[in-house]
């Protein structure tokens, strides 16, 4: 792996830095690239109960495990395709979602993938943000990194400093409802909206 990119290799405990540290680092995909504004971190087994490799791999959580670089893409509510970078050495399982960005190439194919509205919404949010890029269920596993792959990661042409970093809740997790590990640019704004987890109410 690229030296500028060996921080999504570090240990599972340090995935809040991890996720910070991608705060403004650029993703493209078919003709579009999006300037991360905001993320969410997942650790691993027994260690985080709103992580999907919280229990243990599964086929679906598999490619968690490693190597870091890869695209971890699920389906969530029935509708929705979102993304993760896997970080961790190999073996250990943790992720950061890709919640929301500002689409700084491809402007007008971002705007035909994602219909009317402000451009500020075009990736504010992980299901947006996964549409416009183009992406779906094929890219789960592949390499984000080194030019295999559907999507590519890479460093910002300006870095974000620590002053202008936020953390907050998580978003629509069932379990460690309050852990800190969503994190944003102060003031943009194609960050999305908080909405904590609201379980359903089963029918009597």
């Amino acid at each position: 792996m690229d030296r500028g990119l060996s921080f999504l290799a570090a240990p599972a405990s340090d995935i809040p830095k991890t996720a910070k540290q991608l705060l403004g680092w650029e993703v493209s995909a078919n003709g579009v690239t999006v300037r991360l504004t905001e993320v969410e971190a997942y650790a691993g087994t027994g260690e985080d109960p709103a992580s999907h490799a919280h229990r243990g791999p599964t086929p679906r959580t598999k490619v968690m495990f490693g190597p870091a670089g890869h695209a971890y893409v699920y389906f969530v509510f029935g509708m929705h395709w979102c993304l993760n970078v896997v970080c961790g050495p190999e073996g250990e399982a943790s992720a950061v979602l890709l919640r929301a960005g500002e689409v700084i190439g491809g402007l007008e194919t971002a705007r035909e993938r994602r219909g009317s509205g402000p451009d500020r919404e075009l990736a504010r949010g992980p299901a947006r943000l996964v549409k416009t890029l183009g992406i779906g269920p094929d890219a789960n596993g592949t390499s984000m990194v080194d030019g295999t792959g559907p999507l590519l990661l890479r460093p910002p042409t300006r870095l974000v400093t620590p002053d202008e970093i936020v953390a907050g809740p998580r978003v629509g997790v069932a379990g460690a409802h309050d852990v800190p590990w969503r994190f944003w640019i102060s003031g943009n704004p194609t960050v999305s909206a908080y909405r904590r987890h609201s379980p359903r109410k089963r029918s009597r």
